[in-house]
């Protein structure tokens, strides 16, 4: 479902807009953990940097020149505009039938090419920003930072400030840095950090090391952002990441990317592979372990990351405000085959507000049972 806010040439019972605004009979609270923001000042920071002029021809070589074509003439320009407009992001949340949006950076804004003194300002100002916009209608919004992960010990420090100081929720990271896996040795500073605060940490990655063999047909983003979470994942539990660090709330974007639809091979390599032994417990177990966002499009593919992961471990994720993105959660998952109301109330926003510690709504006025 495209997103789309009514204006007053819309007809009355405009059939585009999403079927559960806030304050319907019919809504219940809903939580969206997968939405983005972007942060203007970061932009006139890094503009002169050789890296940021290259992007254009990074992008026309990774993704291809249809896609990149169709995103600057079509995608970017309305996304770019409700990443910056609180008002247009409010009324967005209001037809969408979204009662508290998590606001994570956009992607596109990592800069994990960034030196130390650099990776400082660029931090410093998309966390200063999310979270002055969260304080603005803290009803509304949560907001998770950002961190130089390139840097491993500046992250640590970077983390535990946006937790402690500024009353963000945890971080967004990519699915790799700069070519490094998430499980390397060298991360250890961030993820320890991260264990003890019991951070949020959110993966989402940013385009697809798979390069030029997608750059056609917008693959790069269709298959290729699923398998670089699908690897980071992987890396984690492989790695015994999450044996050593057990206080980490790791939340998968795209419903996890292809691992929770073939966990099976993992589990068999773990039997019979001396190699793939390195930690506690078999790869399933440590899928109940992570939460997964329900960006996969199809009530059937989210019955099955239900039986698969619990429906305990799932939470709303939209993608806002990008074309890949899914606007009507509450249709989503009610039409799982199968999933009770207290299960589906549970995905809609109670497993994520018990994850962010955001106060649970009255049941009076926003979980209106009919």
């Amino acid at each position: 479902m495209l997103l789309h806010t009514c204006t007053p040439a819309c007809p009355a019972g405009c059939a585009a807009a999403p079927a559960h605004p806030v304050g319907h009979a019919g809504h219940r609270y809903t939580v969206d953990l997968h939405a983005h923001v972007l942060t203007p000042a970061v932009e006139a920071q890094v503009k002169g940097r050789p890296e940021k002029q290259a992007e254009p021809a990074v992008m026309l070589r990774t993704q291809g020149e249809a896609s990149v074509a169709h995103n600057l003439a079509h995608m970017l320009p309305p996304a770019l505009r409700r990443m910056t407009s609180l008002d247009e992001r409010l009324a967005d949340m209001d037809a969408m039938g979204v009662d508290v949006q998590v606001l994570s950076p956009s992607p596109t804004q990592y800069y994990y090419w960034a030196d130390p003194d650099l990776a400082q300002d660029v931090v410093r100002l998309q966390n200063e920003h999310i979270a002055a916009e969260c304080a603005r209608h803290p009803d509304r919004l949560a907001g998770l930072g950002t961190v130089s992960l390139q840097h491993p010990r500046l992250a640590a420090e970077q983390l535990a400030h946006a937790v402690r100081e500024l009353g963000l929720k945890g971080v967004e990271i990519s699915a790799s840095v700069n070519g490094l896996e998430l499980a390397d040795a060298s991360l250890e500073p961030f993820w320890a950090r991260a264990s003890e605060l019991g951070a949020l940490v959110f993966i989402h990655p940013l385009g697809t090391s798979l390069g030029e063999r997608v750059n056609r047909h917008y693959l790069a983003n269709t298959i290729g952002q699923p398998l670089e979470t699908t690897i980071a994942l992987s890396e984690l539990i492989f790695g015994g990441v999450l044996d050593r660090h057990t206080g980490v709330k790791l939340v998968a974007a795209h419903g996890g990317g292809y691992l929770p639809a073939y966990f099976g091979r993992s589990d068999h390599a773990h039997r019979v592979r001396p190699e793939a032994q390195h930690m506690q417990h078999a790869p399933r177990d440590y899928l109940r372990r992570i939460w997964f966002d329900t960006l996969v499009y199809e009530p059937d593919i989210l019955r099955h990351l239900v039986d698969v992961v619990g429906a305990s471990q799932l939470v709303v994720g939209t993608d806002y405000p990008f074309d890949m993105g899914h606007y009507d959660p509450q249709g989503l998952v009610d039409a799982v085959p199968g999933l009770s109301r207290a299960d589906a109330d549970a995905v809609l926003g109670l497993n994520a507000a018990a994850l962010l510690g955001l106060p649970l709504p009255s049941p009076s006025t926003s979980i209106a049972h009919a």
